[in-house]
């Protein structure tokens, strides 16, 4: 009997400890598996991301034209035909008539305006562009007023802020050069990274328009 006892005992004894130790496996087996969880859902994570990449709004391109008399506009409109690019019109608070920009009227406004530099500070109907700090390229166009770049340009230069921007003047005339017009801008802006920029003629084709864009390379 005492041997039947003792052989019961110890099979007791060898099942207790066999139970002990399926069950410590367990608990290892569910940390490990937590930790291939959690791996798993970080590599899902990663994938994610690199699938969805962060693309926000950058790199827009504006065109800012003054126009006296269409032809300037023309140009821009090529320009936006162009990039893509949006198209913001500077425009004088009382626009200039067709008699207002006869030159050869030593009484015309663009005549009086060119002897009294004072009279220069054109007021417009708004310098604000909206959404202004999305666009990091700025064509700005405007005919040439005795080699200089058309006095509204100047107000609109002044009252924005170009820091951070790749500013690109284009002007147009029937036999004056793009001059000094452009750096004078550039001056008055005091911000802004400012490229030589293009003349062309009162009206250029379009295929020449496209043809300088291109050369940008933006």
């Amino acid at each position: 009997m005492k041997k039947i006892f003792a052989g019961i005992l110890t099979a007791m004894l060898m099942l207790g400890v066999t139970s002990c130790g399926s069950s410590d496996e367990s608990a290892d087996s569910t940390v490990q598996n937590n930790g291939q969880n959690t791996s798993s859902s970080e590599a899902a994570s990663s994938s994610e991301s690199t699938q969805n990449p962060n693309t926000s709004a950058g790199g827009k391109t504006l065109v800012v034209v003054y126009s006296a008399s269409g032809n300037t506009k023309a140009i821009a409109d090529y320009i936006v035909s162009a990039t893509g690019a949006d198209l913001f019109e500077i425009t004088p608070t009382e626009p200039y008539t067709s008699d207002n920009l006869d030159w050869t009227d030593p009484d015309s406004r663009v005549s009086r305006e060119h002897d009294d530099e004072s009279l220069r500070d054109v007021e417009l109907t708004t310098t604000t562009v909206e959404n202004w700090e999305d666009y990091d390229t700025v064509f700005i166009g405007y005919p040439i007023w005795w080699g200089i770049a058309a006095w509204p340009t100047d107000t609109f230069v002044k009252s924005n802020d170009f820091s951070d921007k790749t500013v690109i003047p284009f002007c147009t005339s029937s036999t004056s050069g793009l001059g000094e017009s452009g750096k004078l801008l550039a001056d008055e802006a005091g911000t802004g990274n400012w490229l030589d920029g293009q003349r062309f003629q009162s009206r250029a084709d379009e295929s020449e328009v496209k043809e300088w864009v291109d050369s940008l390379g933006l």
